[in-house]
């Protein structure tokens, strides 16, 4: 068969929707489909667990960010050798922000932009007949959008789902699966949201779990029919960002684990390699490497470790002499001094930046960026434009004296104060880089 695909939307976060949509893609694999899943949005945690429950590697379609011919390309690479395209939306299905035509970034560009059915989840604790009110809503809000079913959550018995399901049949939706309320099913959560797939100690007995209750609960042969194949041309040759380097050094650990599967697969793609080590196994990058590349994550949950790991020092600092080094985020803040952890303690850092940062005074920095490279840098030369987004709560605390790396405005174009460092070979910001406005 052709790839199909298929979105898993809801009203808001918090419905059930990737509980759902990793139980689905982990029961469809089981059926012997090849399922490929997808986040919209930018996110990294959602495409480690779809990659657990499928066995292939996620991806995130982000229409703010990237434009409509990469969002082709890379939709198009998800499809290649699948029977079936899972795409979980970010939040609420229309939720995105204002912004030229097929730029919104929400899941509901995607369905337009691609014909892509939804099935609508709604947590219907708390109401019965009301839920159709919403799901009717949904149907005809956008008529470019096609609502192809609707998957009730966290029901409390069969009579709520006869209630429910009935109102929402009467006004011509299906109902394509019905699930009972179960603590057991909702993914644990971290300090900066949901527990990463590789730090969950059980986590095939959990997706398997998801995937039993799916299988109970969901159409599954409907589903599948409800999926249409995947169209539009091909825009092979495509990548975010060009790879900055041939052999590129990446840290890889529980300290440094954010980086967009599009990224891996682009610059592999473009022939790169990537030679991973581990800071806080006190590894240093490869010194044949072109390019060091340390992404976010948490490492202020590892600073005393990282603080200790003298051959990592070492060896940044010797790299870093000759060749680029670029971190973003957790990344950035290890490039500088110092980083204070949520407990007050100050660790000393990597030095090769001047600012310190503090996890321990919390500020949420949320959004969409656009930043405009004031110097080059592995994420691009002078001048380029780059889209990507920042989420997180560490501040800076003192600023160092480094030159800025980026103008940078929000996801509207409005001016935001100059982000992030240079200073010789290395450069770093807390914006995390999506695609290059060029890709």
């Amino acid at each position: 068969m052709s790839a199909r695909a298929i979105i898993i939307g809801a009203p808001r976060s918090g419905s059930g929707k990737t509980s759902i949509a990793i139980g689905l893609m982990r029961a469809l694999t089981r059926r012997g489909l090849r399922v490929a899943g997808a986040k919209s949005g930018p996110d990294y945690i959602d495409p480690g667990f779809h990659a657990a429950a499928t066995g292939r590697s996620g991806v995130n379609l982000d229409s703010w960010a990237m434009s409509p011919p990469l969002l082709a390309a890379l939709l198009a690479a998800a499809a290649k050798d699948a029977d079936i395209i899972i795409v979980e939306s970010a939040m609420g299905l229309f939720d995105g922000i204002p912004s030229e035509p097929g730029r919104s970034g929400s899941a509901a560009e995607l369905a337009r932009l691609h014909g892509l059915p939804v099935l609508l989840v709604l947590d219907v604790s708390g109401q019965s007949q009301t839920a159709a009110a919403v799901a009717k809503g949904f149907a005809v809000y956008d008529k470019d959008v096609h609502i192809a079913g609707v998957i009730l959550n966290r029901l409390g018995s069969e009579r709520h789902k006869r209630l429910a399901g009935d109102a929402i049949e009467a006004v011509g939706l299906p109902v394509v699966g019905a699930v009972l309320r179960d603590p057991s099913l909702t993914l644990p959560e971290r300090h900066l949201g949901l527990v990463q797939a590789d730090e969950h100690a059980g986590i095939d007995i959990h997706i398997d779990r998801l995937a039993d209750a799916m299988e109970r609960s969901l159409d599954l042969d409907r589903i599948v029919e409800l999926a249409v194949p995947v169209a539009g041309a091909r825009a092979d040759g495509l990548v975010a960002l060009p790879p900055p380097g041939q052999r590129i050094a990446l840290a890889s650990d529980a300290a440094f684990s954010f980086i967009y599967p599009h990224h891996i697969a682009g610059w592999r793609a473009a022939g790169a390699e990537l030679v991973p080590f581990s800071p806080l196994a006190n590894e240093a990058p490869d010194p044949a490497c072109d390019v060091c590349w340390l992404p976010g994550g948490y490492p202020e949950l590892h600073a005393g470790r990282l603080a200790q790991a003298g051959w990592f020092r070492a060896g940044m600092t010797a790299f870093a002499a000759q060749r680029p080094v670029h971190g973003e985020c957790g990344g950035f803040m290890v490039l500088g001094e110092a980083l204070e952890d949520a407990s007050g303690e100050t660790h000393r850092m990597l030095g090769l930046l001047g600012h310190a940062t503090s996890f321990a005074k919390r500020k949420m920095n949320l959004g969409y960026r656009q930043a405009t490279l004031i110097g080059d840098s592995p994420i691009g030369p002078s001048g380029a434009l780059i889209r990507g987004h920042e989420f997180h709560y560490a501040q800076i605390i003192e600023p160092g004296t480094d030159a800025p790396l980026a103008k940078l405005a929000d996801g509207q174009g409005n001016p935001l104060p100059q982000s992030g460092a240079r200073r010789g070979n290395v450069t770093g910001s807390f914006f995390h880089a999506i695609a290059r406005e060029d890709a």
